[in-house]
Formats: structure tokens, C-alpha cells, sequence
């Protein structure tokens, strides 16, 4: 195979990992039909709420995408600047706002992952070693894991429609 068909090849299956499916539950999948009602109550025996998960996610991803694209990045407090204060309540447009934001940050990461003129392998720069290859798989390795925990979470809370 050669180094063009390899690197197309590796492209590809990051598209796929990072759209979830296959092994994975897509984000759209877990979120379909979640009762407005319940996005603000905290899960039995938990200390969040599906909102705050689903904020935690995306401000996680949206804190790698950062990472890579901007020369200024500067780390955020862990966990503080990660997930949402423990008191935050969201309103619908709060939850539409965080499932459209999570998807334009997916969709540009995806347009890294496709781009043949960036080098995956190559160490980012303001980096500490860190390539673009390796914060892609972070991106779907973390949002496989907190899709996977949300979809649990709704079982426990109940919140799946009588079809699923």
C-alpha cells in the first residue's frame, strides 16, 4: 500500500470513530427523545445531571480542538473549567446550544482528520509532544466513554422512550 493510500486509509477510519457508530452509540442516538424535563436532575446515586454531562463533553472537545488549532492555547483548571458549575440549570435553548455546539466542533475536527495537508503524525508545536493523530483519538476515546455512560445514565433515570 502506499504512503497516499495508507494516509487516506487512516483518515477514513478516524471519520468513522469520531461519528461514533460501530461499537459506539452515537451522541445524536443517546440524546434522541431525552425528556426536557429530566436534563436538570441529577441521576440516582450520581452528582450530575444529563445536561452537565453533556456539557462536560462538549467542553472537553471543544478544549482538545482548541489545543490544536490555536498557537495561543492556554490549559484550563481541572476539572473546574471542564464541566459546568455543580448549581448550573439549563433551559431548552442551553441544551440545543450545547448538542449544536458539540456538533460544529465535531464537524471541524472531522475537516482536520480529512485534510491531506495536515500531518497527523506531526508534534504540535505549543504542544509537550502531543500530535494531532493522538489528540483525535482522545476526542473519540473520551466522547465514546461519557456517550456510553449518558445511555446508561438514562436507563437508570428511566428516560428511554417505550421503543428503545
Amino acid at each position: 500500500m502506499s504512503p497516499t493510500a495508507a494516509d487516506t486509509l487512516l483518515r477514513e477510519q478516524l471519520l468513522h470513530l469520531l461519528n461514533g457508530g460501530n461499537a459506539h452509540m452515537t451522541l445524536e442516538e443517546a440524546v434522541a427523545d431525552y425528556p426536557a424535563e429530566s436534563m436538570n436532575t441529577v441521576f440516582p446515586n450520581g452528582t450530575y445531571s444529563s445536561w452537565r454531562l453533556l456539557e462536560h463533553i462538549r467542553l472537553s472537545q471543544w478544549d482538545i480542538l482548541d489545543f490544536i488549532r490555536n498557537p495561543e492555547y492556554q490549559e484550563r483548571e481541572w476539572p473546574k473549567e471542564y464541566w459546568p458549575p455543580q448549581a448550573a440549570q439549563a433551559s431548552e435553548a442551553d441544551w440545543k446550544e450545547t448538542l449544536e455546539s458539540f456538533q460544529r466542533d465535531m464537524q471541524a475536527l472531522q475537516d482536520i482528520a480529512m485534510d491531506p495537508q495536515i500531518d497527523l503524525h506531526a508534534r504540535i508545536p505549543w504542544g509537550t509532544g502531543q500530535t494531532i493523530l493522538r489528540e483525535i483519538l482522545l476526542v473519540a476515546d473520551h466522547n465514546a466513554y461519557h456517550i456510553g455512560e449518558f445511555a446508561i445514565m438514562r436507563q437508570v433515570m428511566g428516560t428511554w422512550g417505550s421503543n428503545h
